[in-house]
């Protein structure tokens, strides 16, 4: 690493550190990997991207027997659309639409099967979308990563809503249109997301839920929290996967930098600063961080389900007991860290509204449910009869109970990596390097000796190389392993029964990474194998100048990612083509894959500067349906220039 200049006001997006990892494997010039291959002076090779799609090679007809298939998995999902709307007339019910949404209580990214209800009810599996189901029609919203993928699992039940796209409507604008004046609108309050036609994921917490509450009031619609029972569940029953209950770990201080003590004493003196008592945490990453904890609830991020609670002279974590082991309970004892059971946190937002708490509540990720408790709590308690003990003292100046809504400090500190979470990172780019080498070149012998493989078995083989390093936990998400007209589907998972054959004659992309003890990788690369055409080494140029852009920029310090990103499209757009998606993403350190505040992304919304010490993604892409898709994706963290 080289040294940072702290005098300078730029800023430059810096990519060296990890470019052995990702520039060199493979190679865009001369590599060993590649060196006698045809493809090295022509094309591509640096890109994936996502989604799932049953496509075996181009376009083949159907078997009988899928086709039988297909109707059965129909004929399912009419019974739960028929199973969910029966419980609309219940008494304790009484609704006249049920909003579904991807996430957990947690606003999580990537969940775990239990509480995966939006794919349960709708068939569809992209991370990112939201259903929605009224007495007669059934909808779904998502965002241009998963148009392809939706449309090839979605049932003829449902109707695709292409968020982002002109003419479509918004979620609350279209239950406007359909629901007759008066109806009422359910939600499930503990979970939290929605997809609207302005972004890839909006949280549908209490911000979300208020602004939803005042959209369909138009039509005198009633928001209606459901917070006794959750309908899919209902449906669901016995056949409902259980709740994750794997053991939570400690991250060793040589990885995290930070002591936990400090870490807490950081944020109890940032609440004084701001007059705030107490917080509560939501966000399973920002838990993990700041206890230096991992856990393995949900494949591919190494998180635990818990809520945490930070006060001045307290820490309580909510979490199953038997997901502690006695190591890391005596860890947290001596932390000061206390353990109360996961789903008493409900009670406990309600005896922080008692106590006349000043409740930090990042109200873009806090669910419904939890400030709802606090709220309702705050106005039914006189605050005379239930004085708390210091929030109620002349000294303190807490003495009526109140949320303060503000984002959360975590999310930013996190995202600012220190020098022990840099060379972490560093680190297992290294040993992740050394695993795509050995893979790239295994692949490219056996494709040009003919060996027939398919998308999953090349899968497979990769997490194979990757398993051998040092300190492997996991994958950071499923690969993306798309050959050719599969690569265009953004978010492409193969499936064994139905995915493709890697073909030498056509465009391979494969997005993957690795979750480390010390760090996490995300990498993407685009080959042929053969000869591309001639319109796909443009594309792929234009992708690459995209990202070399990207890559050289420097520019003035707390930019908005916003602004870098038409860096990455600019040479696309000469030719009139765009691609789909953001352009960059945060990364944890040993932690989720995909990280806020920042982004890099055309929606102008977010406005959080880039910092030093932030690590972002550099991914742009070109994809054409059912023909091929192109990404090219490294890391690189941003430094003073």
């Amino acid at each position: 690493m080289e040294a940072l200049s702290l005098s300078s006001a730029k800023l430059a997006l810096t990519s060296s550190h990890f470019r052995p990892n990702y520039f060199r494997f493979p190679s865009l010039s001369s590599s060993p990997i590649f060196h006698k291959s045809k493809l090295r002076p022509s094309v591509s090779r640096i890109s994936p991207n996502f989604t799932i799609i049953k496509c075996c090679s181009s376009f083949t007809a159907k078997s009988s027997s899928e086709l039988r298939k297909i109707r059965q998995l129909q004929l399912n999902e009419d019974e739960k659309l028929r199973a969910l709307r029966e419980l609309f007339s219940k008494p304790s019910v009484g609704i006249d639409a049920y909003i579904i949404p991807s996430q957990d209580a947690h606003q999580s990214e990537f969940i775990a099967e239990c509480y995966m209800r939006r794919a349960y009810i709708s068939g569809f599996t992209g991370s990112a979308g939201t259903a929605v189901v009224t007495k007669d029609k059934a909808a779904l919203w998502t965002d241009g990563r998963y148009y392809l993928q939706a449309e090839k699992q979605l049932s003829s039940d449902w109707m695709l809503m292409r968020a982002g796209n002109i003419g479509v409507p918004t979620m609350s604008g279209w239950l406007n249109d359909v629901l007759t004046p008066g109806s009422r609108v359910g939600i499930d309050p503990s979970q939290a997301i929605i997809s609207d036609n302005q972004g890839e994921q909006f949280l549908f917490s209490f911000e979300a839920a208020e602004e939803l509450r005042e959209d369909i009031s138009k039509k005198n619609h009633e928001l209606i929290l459901l917070s006794k029972t959750n309908l899919v569940d209902e449906i669901w029953k016995d056949s409902r996967p259980k709740p994750p209950s794997k053991h939570v770990r400690l991250h060793e201080l040589k990885y995290a930098g930070v002591d936990v003590s400090l870490k807490l004493s950081w944020l109890r003196s940032h609440l004084s600063s701001i007059g705030c008592s107490a917080i509560v945490i939501t966000k399973l990453d920002e838990i993990a961080w700041l206890l230096n904890l991992r856990g393995s609830d949900i494949p591919n991020s190494p998180v635990m389900y818990a809520y945490l609670v930070v006060e001045a002279d307290q820490c309580k974590l909510f979490i199953d007991d038997c997901k502690i082991t006695s190591e890391v309970m005596d860890y947290l004892q001596n932390a000061g860290v206390e353990l109360k059971p996961y789903d008493s946190i409900l009670k406990e937002a309600e005896n922080l509204a008692v106590e006349g708490a000043h409740l930090l509540i990042d109200a873009s990720s806090v669910n419904a449910a939890i400030v709802n408790a606090f709220n309702s709590a705050a106005k039914s308690h006189d605050r005379k009869e239930h004085k708390s003990k210091s929030y109620n003292s002349s000294d303190s100046g807490f003495d009526v109970a109140t949320a303060v809504y503000r984002s959360s400090p975590i999310s930013t500190a996190k995202a600012l990596k220190n020098h022990a979470e840099i060379e972490g990172m560093r680190n297992s780019h290294l040993r992740d390097a050394a695993a795509l080498a050995q893979f790239w070149s295994w692949l490219e012998t056996e494709i040009h000796m003919g060996v027939t493989l398919t998308e999953v078995e090349v899968a497979e083989k990769l997490l194979d190389f990757r398993s051998k390093q040092d300190g492997f936990v996991d994958t950071s998400f499923d690969t993306i392993s798309g050959s050719g007209p599969n690569g265009a589907i953004i978010h492409y998972k193969p499936e064994p029964d139905t995915c493709s054959i890697v073909q030498p004659e056509k465009l391979f992309l494969l997005d993957s990474g690795a979750q480390y003890i010390d760090g996490t990788t995300d990498i993407t690369r685009t080959v042929h194998f053969g000869e591309p055409t001639t319109r796909e080494k443009e594309c792929f140029t234009r992708v690459l100048q995209g990202h070399i852009a990207l890559d050289q920029a420097v520019f003035p310090e707390n930019t908005p990612g916003f602004v870098l990103d038409a860096f990455a499209r600019s040479s696309l757009w000469k030719i009139g083509l765009d691609y789909r998606h953001g352009t960059g993403h945060g990364v944890g350190a040993a932690l989720n894959v995909h990280e806020g505040p920042q982004s890099i992304s055309f929606r102008f919304g977010n406005m959080t500067p880039l910092q030093k010490g932030m690590i972002v993604s550099n991914e742009p892409g070109y994809y054409e349906d059912h023909a091929f898709g192109i990404r090219i994706e490294v890391l690189f963290y941003l430094s003073l220039n």
